[in-house]
């Protein structure tokens, strides 16, 4: 059995445990076995497969699949009962340190923002008032979503190409832990999901559908699928998982994807002008919210930072969610919304694969130039890579 069967194989195994943990899967059906397994068997094979792995001849494949596995012996670890400190379990699974956000940095933050945005009365609620200005009402999304993609797919072909026959679907869903996702079908396929449990203000839709979809996680899925799997054999990566090193790198991809095609002002101008029309909304509305989004990222780090306060600290989620609606700014239903996510098994730990993967890619793009976005969509890049070169 080979190197890829036997990865694939006990990511599945890991998966009965913990279900969830094979995000997307597009190889052999037969490899896809969900026999149920002790968890010390699976932790048992997962070491044999780290040491079977320092065998691998090409080194960008094996210093993936080395991290990759390292994290997939944590989780037969977790599934098993054992309690990892939260802090080492971020780090075992996603090769990241989990940074804490510096409260008079945010202090600091919310004094500008309070001279920033307009108006009276708690800044929270200012925020809010201007955020409903420009709300895409719900039965719109799909059809100001359309041109979007459009645009957004018409320039990652240009700068990065796309593979033949890649495609996706796109829906609207309820009742979710996160504002947007990518599920990978295999055979360059995906669906990407938008939730509307909370209003989804325009100003954000370019980012969510270049997060998910060009170029962001659809893309790199696509990507490597034609270049990795197809091409070179590296069935591996026929499987994604998602508590693994490769989420961070995919995270800081898709957070960066509209800045891969598109600069600010070029996003500013089109948000203010064609796409506020085709949405029926002000510009002026549009701009002015785009002033606040902004002044927010200087409290980039909140919901990293409330998920140590739950975790790591053992702190009452009343207290946590106070956090929130004061350093996030969320009404009471966004702090909630953001509370649920960080509560999931699933997701505890995944929530610094945003702010951290985006300072890692962020920080490769500066040092490789115009090809180091499209590197992240072609190379099994992993966290330590990224910071290292």
């Amino acid at each position: 059995m080979d190197i890829a069967e036997r990865y694939i194989r006990l990511a599945h195994a890991i998966d009965v445990h913990s279900e969830g943990f094979v995000d997307g899967y597009g190889g052999p059906q037969e490899w896809a076995d969900r026999t149920r397994r002790n968890p010390d068997e699976l932790q048992l094979e997962a070491s044999e497969l780290l040491a079977d792995v320092q065998q691998v001849s090409d080194a960008a494949r094996r210093e993936f699949l080395r991290v990759q596995v390292s994290a997939m012996h944590t989780m037969t670890r977790i599934v098993g009962g054992e309690t990892i400190p939260y802090e080492q379990e971020v780090r075992a699974l996603y090769d990241i340190d989990p940074p804490r956000a510096e409260m008079d940095e945010l202090d600091t933050a919310l004094d500008a923002l309070e001279t920033a945005v307009p108006g009276g009365g708690p800044l929270s609620e200012r925020i809010e008032t201007l955020r409903q200005k420009v709300i895409v009402p719900r039965e719109d999304l799909l059809r100001v979503a359309g041109p979007i993609l459009a645009e957004l797919r018409r320039r990652t072909q240009e700068r990065f190409g796309l593979p033949e026959g890649e495609d996706f679907s796109i829906s609207l869903v309820a009742d979710k832990p996160w504002g947007g996702y990518n599920w990978p079908l295999g055979n360059l396929k995906s669906r990407i999901d938008l939730n509307t449990d909370l209003p989804v203000p325009l100003t954000g839709l370019p980012d969510l559908l270049a997060h998910e979809g060009y170029p962001g996680h659809h893309t790199e899925h696509a990507t490597k699928e034609a270049l990795l799997v197809r091409e070179k054999g590296w069935l591996e990566h026929s499987v994604q998982l998602m508590n693994a090193p490769e989420c961070a790198v995919s995270e800081g991809i898709a957070t960066n994807a509209l800045d891969a095609v598109m600069d600010g002002s070029e996003v500013r101008e089109w948000l203010g002008g064609e796409l506020a029309a085709l949405a029926g909304l002000d510009g002026a509305d549009v701009r002015a919210f785009l002033d606040v989004v902004e002044a927010q990222k200087g409290l980039k780090g909140t919901s990293g930072t409330a998920a140590l306060m739950l975790h790591a600290e053992g702190r009452p989620e009343d207290e946590v969610l106070a956090f929130l609606r004061r350093y996030a700014l969320a009404t009471p239903e966004r702090a909630r919304q953001t509370l649920r996510f960080i509560g999931q098994p699933q997701f505890r730990a995944y929530i610094f694969t945003y702010a951290v993967g985006s300072d890692l890619v962020q920080g490769w793009m500066k040092r490789h130039g115009p090809d180091g976005f499209g590197r992240l969509l072609r190379e099994p890049l992993t966290p330590g890579q990224l910071a290292a070169g």
